[in-house]
């Protein structure tokens, strides 16, 4: 979930709380916004996502399986085949129809591969390999989670995270004081009605990770801050016991 800015003029009603509203829907789909999702990201962020995704790209180069989680349609899996030449890929999302745009675009760029593998399940319900990864990426998927939901996630993929495994992740945050703070809220606010709208997402508002991937092993090794402190890039080592 990328939406950095909104069109002047755009005026989303949720007509209360809108829970009536979404209780009718119960599964999040990003399928009929896959064939816009690339322009939408560039009118309303530019480069910036990408560039906060592959932040820590050049420090991973020696991972030899990697697991990316709701890849989307593909721009950073291209990235990661570039730089991981010798990597068996896992590209796992929920939406068929971004999947099939990532294949595409590996495929044209001369960047397909037997070792790339295309997975079309939910994380909420998939069932991984146990201990099989040792690159995890989870770019601007976790914040579509509500809290019970981003934990049972980040338990999922911590099972299929090797012992030694590094953990990438890019994501929205919301500044601790002032202005930012006042900034990045008004963006979370129209962020989340839009999704919610357009796609079901589940999540009201942005639960953060981090006691999460610490309760499974995980150390926050390096932060990227951006976009006024609204962006974080981040790289999370687990250490193998002794």
């Amino acid at each position: 979930m990328w939406l950095l800015t909104l069109p002047v003029g755009l005026v989303l009603d949720s007509g209360g709380n809108g829970d009536g509203f979404f209780a009718a829907f119960a599964i999040m789909s990003f399928d009929a916004l896959a064939p816009h999702y690339r322009w939408m990201e560039f009118v309303l962020a530019g480069n910036k996502l990408q560039r906060d995704r592959t932040a820590f790209l050049s420090q991973v180069g020696h991972r030899q399986n990697a697991l990316l989680v709701g890849e989307g349609n593909g721009r950073f899996l291209l990235e990661c085949r570039r730089s991981l030449q010798h990597a068996r890929v896992t590209c796992m999302d929920a939406s068929d129809r971004m999947l099939a745009l990532a294949r595409e675009r590996a495929q044209n760029s001369g960047l397909g591969s037997p070792q790339i593998q295309f997975i079309h399940a939910d994380a909420l319900d998939w069932t991984p390999p146990v201990g099989a990864f040792d690159l995890v990426v989870t770019h601007y998927v976790l914040d579509c989670f509500r809290p019970d939901q981003l934990k049972q996630v980040v338990a999922t993929l911590a099972k299929a995270a090797a012992p030694d495994a590094t953990w990438l992740l890019a994501d929205f945050q919301v500044p601790a004081t002032g202005l930012r703070r006042c900034r990045a809220l008004i963006i979370h606010r129209l962020m989340y009605l839009f999704f919610r709208l357009a796609t079901r997402l589940p999540a009201r508002h942005l639960t953060g990770p981090d006691s999460f991937l610490e309760e499974h092993g995980f150390t926050l090794r390096d932060r990227r801050l951006s976009e006024w402190g609204l962006l974080h890039s981040d790289r999370w080592e687990r250490v193998p016991p002794a």
